[in-house]
């Protein structure tokens, strides 16, 4: 079984995204690692984002595969208590 701490999440995100910033802020308040990468400024992976998803919105949260398009966190919870059941 896994803690939800140590599940692989990426999200890439914008200095100026209002709910990026939730959705790091949320994740810090909980206590959870993930890896931030900035679609403005990081050409690569604005592509990965965009290959991942299917689109150009941010943020894209990708949690052990699971990709979530915005900041919404009722599936937040649903896939990490999913992902930490494993």
């Amino acid at each position: 079984m896994s803690d939800a701490s140590t599940v692989p999440i990426t999200i890439y995100s914008a200095d100026w995204c209002a709910f990026c910033h939730a959705a790091k802020d949320y994740l810090d308040k909980k206590g959870i690692q993930y890896v931030d990468k900035n679609v403005e400024t990081d050409l690569a992976s604005a592509k990965e984002a965009m290959d991942k998803s299917g689109q150009t919105g941010i943020p894209v949260i990708d949690i052990d595969g699971t990709i979530i398009i915005g900041f919404d966190r009722p599936k937040i919870d649903a896939v990490l208590a999913e992902k930490k059941g494993k």
